[in-house]
């Protein structure tokens, strides 16, 4: 089964969200225990979008879980911003959970 658009855009803004943040956030002065976890998690992003390129199934769990993890975390910030990850996280779960998109993970098993 061909990759819906939908789901083939998302993974592509995994990709280049993680990349740029990985880049962004990388520790040039001294690396703390903090930086570790950080790098960790924006690397997960980058391998969610990879593999739902090729149709894991886990991979859109990981994607989901990504950007959970973002609304989160976003808690802890403004009320704005705890909004806009809440928001992106429904629409994500949408496009990877859609009929379309299960059925092309499921045929990539």
């Amino acid at each position: 089964m061909k990759r819906p658009l939908s789901v083939t855009i998302l993974a592509w803004l995994f990709i280049a969200v993680g990349v740029v943040s990985f880049i962004y956030g990388f520790p040039l002065h001294g690396v703390h225990a903090d930086d570790f976890l950080a790098e960790s998690v924006r690397l997960s992003g980058i391998v969610a979008g990879l593999f739902i390129l090729r149709g894991e199934n886990w991979a859109r769990w990981l994607a989901l879980s990504w950007i959970a993890f973002h609304a989160g975390l976003s808690a802890f910030h403004s009320l704005r911003e705890t909004a806009i990850h809440t928001l992106f996280c429904i629409v994500f779960a949408i496009i990877l959970f859609r009929p379309n998109a299960t059925q092309y993970f499921r045929n990539s098993d």
